[in-house]
């Protein structure tokens, strides 16, 4: 675009320049980034572009400031420097149908009528429940979720946003979601008059789609450009739905531009959201990503050890080992079976045991059983490590091939139901104090060395996955 005051031939050389960078950079990532450049002015060898967003300002002037210049140049020789600006857009006017509520204020970004900024505005129907067991206090914190934690007590204490946006992401069950309720309600009670917001992406899709529906998007736009703290769960449903996501943007822009906090969880980082777009991709890793690892033996141990205590019944330390040795999915599906243990015991009368436990969770039992065998795991590891599969079950003892082995045993001993003894067996005929010496190298190694850990916790990733 260009400003009705530029000269014509100005004007065409602005549209030279905009023709090459969109044969240069595709049409997806002109349309991003580079429609929306006007030109303003062009005086004394100073190029004059708006745009209207900061965020989009900062992308332009890292991605494409040098080319731009370089293209001005060419086109006119006298230009020295290229200046890229913030203008927001002005309002259109808009003509308030009888009965409809009037509105004022600045609109922000691309809305159809201006916004007003807080007062008025109900965002109490658009908002999910949130649960008050997911609190903070509630919490067990490790070394797969220390991050995460730490960066969502800093946005519920902080009343400016620390760094924006929040990006939660991890598998099925790890914890994304309570922390989430944990911001919301944490931020609720510190700050009472702070307007908050928390619903999944498929409600986020459902109310959009209502208000075009229903032709109401003005309603729309100022519940959720209204709010001080949005938070969207499972961002990555939002994925293939253009007008959505175009609409996702424009509020996440407003509000970030605004210096308002956006906290939004996925079961990928930014980067891998497939059918996203990659301005958007670009815009959700643009401030904090902090992942939830898959747990650890400690963890799972602290989990169960609060949930039993919290829960008020004895469970023998044999019950509660039993259970963080073998339900290593993610924490939702070892609470679940801690609490059909304690339902069983109570409404049967029944002590907790290491047999009444096998038998009430033998359906859960055998289908984490069937995730993984020790013979992928010796395949997965070897290839890895890059040794030969063969050297899993030899006699050698040279650390590049004794390492990689104890780390088969110690995924063979966290990931299948197998006892010492026949981990051993698998890996050349060992004794099962082998292994567990291996199981205890491992673990001293996992707490000393950050790069092995991260080797482990991957290899365990793609095995559990």
């Amino acid at each position: 675009m260009a400003d009705q005051n530029v000269d014509p031939a100005v004007t065409q050389r602005w549209a030279k320049v905009r023709g090459m960078l969109r044969s240069e950079v595709g049409d997806a990532s002109y349309r991003s980034w580079l429609k929306p450049l006007t030109l303003v002015s062009v005086e004394n060898g100073k190029v004059r572009i708006s745009v209207p967003t900061q965020f989009m300002r900062d992308w332009v002037i890292s991605h494409y400031g040098d080319r731009l210049r370089e293209l001005w140049v060419n086109e006119n020789p006298d230009v020295d420097m290229v200046d890229v600006f913030v203008q927001p857009p002005t309002p259109k006017k808009f003509v308030r149908p009888v009965g409809q509520a009037r509105h004022s204020g600045p609109s922000g970004i691309n809305t159809s009528v201006s916004v007003s900024p807080k007062e008025g505005v109900d965002t109490n129907r658009i908002n999910a429940p949130l649960d008050t067991r997911f609190n903070f206090k509630n919490f067990i914190v490790g070394k797969p979720n220390e991050l995460a934690y730490a960066a969502a007590r800093r946005v519920a204490d902080s009343e400016v946003a620390p760094f924006n946006p929040l990006f939660l992401y991890g598998g099925v069950g790890l914890g994304k979601t309570h922390l989430i309720h944990a911001i919301a309600l944490h931020t609720k009670k510190r700050f009472p008059k702070k307007k908050v917001v928390y619903l999944s992406a498929e409600k986020f899709m459902y109310h959009f789609v209502r208000a075009l529906r229903y032709k109401d998007t003005v309603s729309f736009k100022d519940q959720f450009r209204s709010v001080d703290l949005l938070m969207i769960d499972d961002v990555q449903f939002i994925n293939g739905k253009e007008s959505t996501q175009e609409e996702f943007f424009h509020t996440f822009n407003e509000l970030v531009d605004n210096q308002r906090q956006v906290v939004v969880s996925a079961d990928k980082p930014p980067s891998d959201l497939e059918g996203m777009e990659e301005r958007l991709r670009s815009r959700l890793g643009w401030g904090l990503v902090a992942d939830i690892q898959s747990t650890t033996l400690d963890l799972r141990l602290e989990i169960i050890e609060a949930k039993v205590a919290k829960l008020g019944v004895e469970i023998p330390s044999s019950v509660i080992d039993f259970l963080s040795h073998r339900i290593t999915s993610n924490v939702r599906e070892l609470e679940g079976a801690l609490n059909r243990v304690v339902a069983h015991a109570t409404l049967v009368g029944r002590d907790i045991t290491l047999e009444t436990c096998q038998e009430v969770l033998h359906d859960i039992l055998r289908a984490n059983d069937r995730r993984v065998t020790i013979e992928e795991i010796q395949k997965r590891v070897a290839a890895h490590f890059n040794i030969r599969l063969a050297d899993m079950h030899s006699a050698r003892r040279a650390r590049a091939v004794a390492r990689p082995r104890q780390v088969a045993m110690y995924l063979s001993k966290q990931l299948t139901a197998r006892s010492l003894p026949e981990i051993g067996r698998k890996f050349g005929g060992r004794d099962h104090t082998t292994v567990m010496h291996a199981v205890k190298k491992v673990e001293e190694l996992r707490q000393s060395d950050t790069g092995f850990a991260e080797d482990v916790d991957l290899l365990r990733r793609l095995l559990e996955g």
